[in-house]
């Protein structure tokens, strides 16, 4: 967790029986986004991401090897957590790394919840029994897919040059949007004003996560909190934060956790 990044600020809000849970969680998230990085060999993706999914095999039965999956099962509550939501997030990585677009606009909350929700879901579940599983489940799913659509409005043009169209196939379609528009720098108008509406729809998510959060959970969720109240304030400016943009970040996690008590 590199300091100054929305995990970071999220995990030292964070409800101190959660911050254990989350440094595993983010930890293995971080091994599997460096792995669908576009930078990344394609076959050194597969190929690792292959060994990760045996990893999840045998983290759900209790005879993990890898350092983070140790760590997790140390956790006191792993023996009462389910880790195959862990699996699917492995999968789902993988299929991104094979270039396979999302088909339809539909598909987006799926891939988006596999690959983030339903992990970030599991660090809860670590700290503590949750009251409202539905709740949860409705944030971290809108968190999930507001940061798939940041991540793809900042790496689009990346991901295309490595093959990869990160955006919806029928939302393409319809927007007169093609791959020599991916490539392009500046974006052409019609792409922009597709990415404009993309930053709207994520904006929604942001906000959907703070208001699906279950009034009894905030202060032991707040973690989620941050996570949103950042996300919408980053995402006009998705370059690597300033010195005063940290400063203000940090500001915004401080108030968004205390406003959660």
């Amino acid at each position: 967790m590199p300091p100054g990044t929305a995990r970071y600020w999220s995990w030292l809000f964070a409800a101190a029986e959660l911050r254990a849970p989350l440094l595993g969680i983010y930890a293995l998230g971080a091994e599997w986004q460096a792995l669908t990085d576009p930078a990344t060999e394609i076959s050194v993706a597969h190929l690792k991401l292959a060994w990760w999914q045996d990893e999840m095999r045998r983290l759900a039965a209790g005879s993990a090897v890898h350092p983070i999956c140790v760590y997790l099962t140390a956790l006191p509550r792993a023996a009462a957590v389910d880790f195959t939501p862990l699996a699917a997030a492995v999968a789902a990585a993988a299929a991104q790394v094979s270039g396979a677009p999302l088909e339809r606009s539909a598909d987006l909350e799926p891939q988006s919840r596999a690959l983030w929700g339903d992990p970030m879901a599991l660090a809860s579940r670590l700290a503590a029994d949750v009251r409202d599983e539905a709740g949860l489940r409705d944030c971290t799913s809108a968190l999930a897919a507001a940061r798939y659509l940041s991540n793809s409005i900042r790496d689009y043009r990346r991901e295309a040059q490595a093959g990869r169209v990160p955006f919806a196939i029928d939302e393409l379609m319809a927007a007169g949007v093609d791959n020599d528009d991916l490539a392009a720098d500046p974006p052409p108008p019609r792409l922009q004003s597709y990415l404009d509406g993309l930053r709207k729809r994520a904006a929604q998510y942001f906000e959907t996560a703070a208001q699906m959060l279950p009034r009894a959970q905030r202060a032991g969720q707040r973690h989620l909190l941050v996570l949103a109240a950042l996300g919408l304030a980053r995402l006009n400016s998705l370059a690597p934060p300033s010195k005063p943009r940290r400063l203000k970040d940090l500001l915004l996690a401080w108030t968004t956790a205390r406003r959660a008590h």
